[in-house]
């Protein structure tokens, strides 16, 4: 489970709509645009992100790096330890 305090950088690109790219636990990086928080089908929490158009729920969990591509007063990047 994710710690309030790494929660709040998701609110963050979330709320703003930054680019964004993340690292997966899998290795997998992606560039997209954060849109929401929300859960999936499982219940799980997620972040929804706009992949070229589509959208796409990223299971919290799962996350390993989050960079903003964009200048910003709030942060570049956090890597998120589990």
């Amino acid at each position: 489970m994710m710690s309030c305090s790494d929660y709040d950088y998701i609110e963050i690109v979330c709320m703003y709509r930054y680019p964004i790219a993340i690292t997966l636990a899998s290795g997998v990086q992606l560039e997209c645009i954060a849109r929401d928080t929300k859960r999936d089908e499982q219940k799980r929490e997620c972040i929804q992100v706009d992949n070229q158009g589509e959208l796409q729920l990223i299971v919290l969990d799962e996350l390993r790096t989050l960079e903003v591509l964009v200048d910003n007063p709030h942060f570049t990047k956090v890597t998120f330890n589990r």
